[in-house]
């Protein structure tokens, strides 16, 4: 097995890949939040209120910090804004996954076992996040 040590100077070459990627998929689905704005409200869990506004706002906040992602500047700021939506939205995938709301997206796999999944995999995206913004080489902490 692999040491952290021997892992590290791959993880480095690694990392603005993942950075970008990230930064990419949260613009997309920020962006996805205003085009299909319907259908992300569908999973917003009834007690919330303003369900559209709560899309909009998130929308935004995953464009924003996508962009931040990758702006040297902000990208600190931005991983832990990330890091926050993320636990913000969980509410809804764990009404999706409870109340097995299926979206109306052609294309896309709606099983009962992937609506259960995008809970554990919240905290892969988390992870991916803060390896993308927070996480420094021993060197460089």
């Amino acid at each position: 097995m692999a040491s952290a040590r021997t892992l590290e100077p791959w993880l480095v070459q690694l990392q603005p890949f993942i950075r970008w990627l990230t930064a990419l998929a949260f613009i997309f689905v920020g962006v996805l939040h205003f085009t299909h704005a319907e259908i992300f409200a569908l999973i917003v869990p009834p007690w919330l209120p303003a369900p559209m506004w709560l899309v909009w706002i998130s929308g935004v906040c995953e464009v924003l910090g996508g962009v931040g992602l990758v702006v040297p500047r902000t990208q600190r700021l931005a991983t832990w804004g990330l890091l926050a939506l993320v636990a913000a939205v969980f509410p809804a995938n764990i009404y999706m996954a409870t109340e097995g709301i299926v979206l109306p997206v052609d294309g896309l796999p709606q099983s009962e076992l992937g609506r259960w999944l995008r809970l554990p995999w919240q905290g892969v995206i988390a992870l991916q996040v803060w390896f993308s913004g927070l996480w420094r080489p021993r060197s460089r902490r």
